[in-house]
């Protein structure tokens, strides 16, 4: 099936093609979906080896999940959160994440960025994937999925504190990273 016919199948075809097993509409779900589900992959994983793992896993779960799919909201949204939540289990898996002390918590959470904001989201992107897999998976449920503190330690099954200090390590990383791409020593 050519992209442009792809492109062509309502949602609802798809869905309903995809639920009676017709390899020709997994196919265009695959093709029509990949491109940005890999890109939410890519923000989670430290490679693109990482990357296609967490996307192949991803994609047996929306296949396996469709007929959980309510039509409430957008049936890409219930994609993506398929695919954050199996980043966060594959990432959950390895155990990236170290428990901290109060005392480094508080001492971490003064420090204060703001330096990402004069960056392209390329930009940006290509530097968060140098983060540790434990920050930058921290980074992108605060930062880019919305989640708080509490929810984040839920999910990852770790502190509130942890994930708080996660989060500062990695901005104090992301810091440093940026002054270094853009050759500019800021006041932070």
């Amino acid at each position: 099936m050519t992209p442009e016919r792809n492109q062509n199948i309502s949602e609802s075809d798809l869905i309903k093609g995809c639920l009676q097993e017709d390899r020709r509409m997994q196919e265009a779900l695959y093709q029509r979906f990949s491109p940005r589900m890999y890109a939410v992959c890519l923000r989670y994983a430290g490679n693109t080896e990482e990357a296609e793992d967490i996307l192949q896993e991803g994609f047996v779960k929306v296949f396996r999940k469709l007929e959980s799919f309510r039509n409430e909201g957008s049936f890409e949204g219930w994609i993506r959160r398929i695919f954050v939540n199996t980043a966060i289990e594959h990432f959950r898996r390895k155990k990236y994440l170290l428990p901290v002390t109060e005392k480094e918590e508080n001492t971490l959470e003064a420090r204060n960025t703001s330096v990402l904001d004069d960056l392209s989201a390329r930009d940006i992107m290509a530097i968060v994937q140098e983060l540790s897999p434990g920050y930058r998976t921290v980074f992108n449920l605060y930062v880019v999925e919305g989640f708080t503190h509490k929810e984040i330690a839920d999910i990852l099954g770790i502190s509130e504190g942890t994930s708080k200090s996660q989060l500062s390590r990695a901005k104090v990383i992301l810091q440093e990273k940026v002054k270094q791409f853009t050759g500019k020593d800021k006041d932070f």
